[in-house]
């Protein structure tokens, strides 16, 4: 592993109450629910691990107790594992004005991502593109269950489609930043994802897209849940490289 490699930190977003899993995340916190016999932000230490990332930062607010418990230091994964207190909600990217020590290319994930994508694959590539941001993408296919009708100003039907279906690059909760991207992050406000990098695009900065065409599925809702548990189950090396 390179010393450039080894640099590689990573900030998992961790502090979310998980509203849409309710109740289950009533007693657990959502990065903590498990898959298989595994909690799902383990299994995605363990893929950054492989990607040769060593030290990871947890956002944390709601029952985040829960997590300094289970992870701790990180020893156990033989990583090095801190904590960056979420005292009030931040967003999906405010938490992370909150993090020390920022200073070269870090990750930036969701705690309830089920993937088989190569994290180094995605951090090379980032580099590559020389972004200040670059937001891994999946495609996804959105139906509407009902006979669309498109009118024009006079009100005559000029189209009609049954159940039509469209096509979405949408965000996998994966991100590569440069240090940087911290100068567009105030300190202890509100900021969402779509706001950030809608900045960034205004600033003139340059902000990537990796389409990645593998599994991909985050914890949204119970059947998004169901299904990436089932999906673990029949094939857990697909998701936890040796």
């Amino acid at each position: 592993m390179s010393s450039k490699r080894s640099k590689i930190r990573a900030v998992v977003l961790a502090g979310g109450k998980g509203t849409r899993l309710a109740p289950y995340t009533r007693i657990f916190p959502k990065p903590l629910m498990p898959i298989g016999d595994y909690p799902i932000l383990e299994i995605m230490l363990r893929q950054m691990k492989h990607a040769g990332i060593r030290h990871v930062t947890l956002t944390v607010g709601y029952l985040g107790n829960l997590m300094r418990l289970f992870f701790q230091d990180g020893s156990r994964l033989g990583m090095h594992i801190d904590y960056a207190d979420e005292a009030k909600p931040l967003g999906t990217s405010g938490p992370i004005a909150n993090v020390e020590g920022l200073e070269d290319t870090f990750l930036v994930t969701n705690g309830d991502v089920l993937t088989d994508i190569n994290l180094a694959e995605l951090i090379a590539y980032h580099r590559e593109q020389k972004a200040i941001a670059t937001i891994a993408t999946h495609k996804r296919k959105v139906t509407i269950n009902l006979g669309v009708v498109e009118l024009d100003k006079q009100n005559t039907v000029v189209d009609y489609l049954e159940k039509p279906s469209i096509d979405y690059l949408v965000s996998m909760g994966l991100y590569v930043f440069e240090p940087r991207v911290l100068q567009y992050i105030p300190k202890d406000e509100y900021l969402d994802f779509p706001d950030l990098v809608n900045r960034l695009v205004a600033a003139g900065e340059k902000v990537s897209g990796y389409v990645f065409r593998g599994y991909w599925e985050d914890l949204g809702n119970p059947d998004d849940y169901a299904r990436a548990t089932a999906d673990f189950e029949k094939d857990p090396s697909r998701f936890l490289p040796e």
